[in-house]
């Protein structure tokens, strides 16, 4: 059988980096990284039960967290953020002071400061995350799944990509039997650790039962 291994934990430290950046003694290594969990999803429910103007969960790509001894910064990196634009409102505003005031109520920012930023990546179909909440979109409104995936392929393309897989696995079309069914187009240089290849799984609720979205994309070689 052949090996298998996620492409990103394959690369760190080399053209990938971690999203908790942090340096704890080996007692409180656990500690840690139980609080990253917590912090992610809190800020994941919250998106997503009282941010309903300005951001989704789905355009949220990343959650950088950096912890020094009496700072804390977090730093969110999303797709279609209105707060990005040039002149916010004075109600986007409001939404991301009390956001931000929220968090450190929570989790307990008397003794480091906290710091928050969002920040709108520049070419948000070069993003697996992204393509995949996409074809996710176009499923649940029962469009063919080789249309979406093609569209995918079409928007990472315009994004001058060099190479990208998409992989959907389930009972497509409603079908008795699930199958997987993948498109490539492009190089994808899986075994080499200097190509800079982004990886995102997603899984999907549609009226047929659960399908998994497997993207691969192959943005540059170092």
């Amino acid at each position: 059988m052949a090996q298998k291994i996620n492409p990103l934990g394959f690369r760190l430290g080399t053209t990938q980096r971690h999203h908790s950046i942090w340096f704890a003694q080996p007692k409180n290594y656990s500690a840690n990284l139980q609080e990253d969990e917590k912090i992610r999803n809190y800020i994941k429910n919250y998106v997503k039960k009282y941010m309903k103007i300005s951001l989704v969960v789905e355009e949220i790509t990343c959650i950088e967290i950096q912890k020094g001894i009496d700072v804390m910064k977090i730093k969110i990196y999303t797709a279609f953020f209105k707060l990005v634009n040039k002149k916010p409102t004075r109600e986007m505003k409001s939404e991301i002071k009390e956001f931000q005031r929220n968090l450190e109520k929570k989790f307990y920012c008397v003794t480091r400061k906290l710091t928050l930023t969002i920040t709108k990546i520049a070419q948000p179909y070069r993003n697996p995350k992204i393509l995949a909440a996409f074809i996710s979109d176009q499923l649940k409104k029962r469009v063919s799944f080789r249309k979406a995936m093609k569209k995918a392929i079409e928007l990472s393309e315009k994004a001058n990509t060099k190479g990208i897989r998409v992989q959907i696995a389930g009972r497509l079309d409603g079908k008795e039997i699930a199958r997987v069914e993948s498109i490539q187009e492009g190089r994808l240089p899986l075994q080499t650790i200097r190509a800079k290849i982004d990886y995102f799984s997603y899984p999907v609720q549609t009226t047929y039962g659960v399908l998994g979205i497997k993207i691969w994309i192959f943005l540059d070689e170092e």
